[in-house]
């Protein structure tokens, strides 16, 4: 036996680089008919190696490719040995439904915050759906669509100071804005008053404060190849020698947004440690003003033996880790496609001054929009879920892992184990639910028709409305830019808050150009499709006052 075992590894000796050939092209048709998923289509390279999907996002426009390849295969793409894309509207459901079984894959791993070398599992990050189930209920009543009346007056602080910023540093400038850069520095300051009632600077500076905003420019670039195969993140990031060098202090691998919320939260353990009473309301105590981090530390103190320290630390993070780059995002879209739509742009603005007109706002002083008064205006809404669908911040399928047992997706049985997603900026121009014009920017597609109802007359009237309103409703269905299911992103109530106020108060107090309406933005999708070369101009306008009745 030994002689066979012998004279075997002489051959592969004498015959090495045959060996290895022959151990990579087995290597290689191993992935290719991974789990029968050869059957499905896509790109031949990327059935056989995740290094064709790594260096497809590395090249920055994944979103252009998944579209490309689910308009030449259809419904199902293969995306990677063990990866499949899907388009078709039914997969939504199966993926993203409640009690499914489907967890978040590796990917999201890749994106944990490190702290003194540990790896802090938030709820958008942690795959462990039990978990997220506990830490989610521990938290969620702080993000409920009722609470937003109390984070309101933080929102109106930075606006208003937004407000005063913008005509100071803007107005009239002839070098101009770089208006995303702004905008990002808005929603970075209002999550960090939201969040601990203390702005971290950046409008008042009009600076990157402690390089946060680069740092998460540099962290998602490095996040979105590395998690299309997330052992590289090992070798890197979460090197376990790394790691260990931070946990003994000879280096710190902590992120800037973490060193951030750190400090936030040691501001409040004074008022224990010199004996000046609990931080948190109790019944015999109320505060004037909850922030979100009072909330996370009232959850900890009413459940301790799940809310740890280390997890109320985690949320504090999480709020600037993912809530200010997708909110200037989508804030950036919303600007961008009504700038260069000036139909839509004359529509929303005719809008909101006849709304001035009739006296609905409340401040005509600065220009703020209270979010009730926001609610009020059809059009600016239109226009909100025009640019959510036609520039959703993730860029990537949302990727799950289906159960052990799998299971029929759209018509098609899925093994277990296998990666699963669909991505918005492929569902967002779907045909079949939004119209033949996806490409597109109209508003319009949100509102009812009221010349289809008019032209029906008294008896089809209600009849066509009923279809346009659950034409609405179905385009609503299909919306992505939040996430799905479950893990629906916890923040959307909070984003959607400075959303709707920001942008008509923007327009009541200025008018915004393009710096040079020649120059096309740039899109780098770093798994958040970010804008760059997004330039402006502002003009100071006068505030639209109310009618004031001819008797008075």
């Amino acid at each position: 036996m030994q002689g066979i075992a012998g004279k075997a590894l002489a051959l592969i000796i004498d015959h090495w680089a045959s060996a290895i050939i022959v151990v990579v092209l087995a290597y290689l048709a191993k992935n290719r008919y991974h789990n029968g998923l050869n059957k499905y289509p896509g790109p031949f390279l990327a059935s056989i190696t995740n290094w064709w999907r790594f260096y497809d996002v590395y090249k920055r426009r994944p979103d252009i490719t998944h579209r490309r390849l689910h308009e030449q295969y259809g419904g199902v793409v293969r995306l990677g040995p063990n990866t499949l894309s899907f388009s078709d509207p039914k997969a939504l459901k199966t993926i993203y439904g409640l009690n499914k079984g489907f967890v978040k894959s590796e990917f999201y791993v890749v994106q944990q915050s490190v702290v003194k070398g540990h790896s802090l599992a938030s709820l958008f990050s942690t795959t462990d759906n039990d978990f997220h189930a506990q830490f989610r209920r521990c938290v969620n009543s702080a993000f409920a669509m009722s609470q937003l009346v109390q984070y309101e007056p933080f929102v109106d602080n930075t606006t208003k100071l937004f407000l005063t910023q913008t005509d100071k540093l803007f107005a009239k400038n002839p070098e101009g804005c770089d208006f995303t850069r702004w905008l990002q520095f808005y929603a970075f300051d209002v999550i960090g008053e939201i969040t601990y009632s203390n702005r971290h600077g950046f409008i008042e500076k009009n600076e990157d404060i402690d390089g946060i905003v680069a740092y998460l420019t540099w962290l998602f670039l490095y996040v979105a190849p590395i998690g299309q195969i997330p052992i590289l993140d090992r070798l890197f990031l979460k090197n376990p020698i790394y790691l260990k060098l931070s946990q003994y202090g000879f280096i710190d691998s902590t992120f800037p947004v973490a060193k951030f919320a750190r400090a936030r939260m040691a501001e409040r353990l004074p008022d224990i440690t010199e004996g000046k009473g609990p931080i948190l309301p109790t019944k015999a105590q109320k505060r004037p003003t909850v922030d979100l981090l009072s909330k996370f530390m009232a959850a900890k103190e009413a459940r301790p033996e799940f809310m740890t320290d280390t997890l109320v630390q985690t949320m504090a993070v999480s709020m600037a880790f993912a809530g200010s780059e997708t909110t200037a995002i989508s804030l950036s879209a919303v600007f961008y496609f009504l700038l260069r739509n000036p139909e839509a742009l004359k529509s929303l603005r005719k809008e909101i001054d006849e709304a001035a007109k009739s006296g609905l706002f409340s401040d005509y002083e600065t220009g703020l929009v209270t979010w009730h008064e926001s609610q009020k205006l059809p059009y600016l809404d239109a226009s909100v879920k025009e640019a959510f669908r036609l520039h959703p911040a993730p860029g990537l399928p949302m990727e799950r892992v289906v159960p052990p047992a799998g299971t029929e997706i759209a018509g098609r049985f899925v093994p277990g184990g296998t990666i699963v997603g669909c991505s918005a900026w492929v569902m967002h121009h779907n045909k079949d639910v939004f119209g033949e014009d996806t490409d597109a920017f109209r508003p319009e597609r949100w509102l009812v028709d009221e010349a289809l109802v008019a032209a029906a007359g008294k008896e089809g009237g209600p009849a066509v409305r009923a279809r346009e309103e659950q034409r609405i409703k179905e385009m609503n269905g299909m919306m992505l830019q939040f996430g799905m299911g479950s893990r629906t992103c916890i923040g959307k109530n909070i984003s959607l808050l400075e959303i709707y106020k920001v942008v008509p108060s923007l327009l009541r107090r200025f008018e915004i150009d393009f710096l040079d309406p020649k120059q096309e933005w740039e899109l780098v999708n770093a798994w958040f499709v970010k804008q760059n070369n997004f330039w402006t101009t502002f003009e100071l306008r006068d505030l639209v006052q109310p009618d004031v009745p001819a008797s008075e």
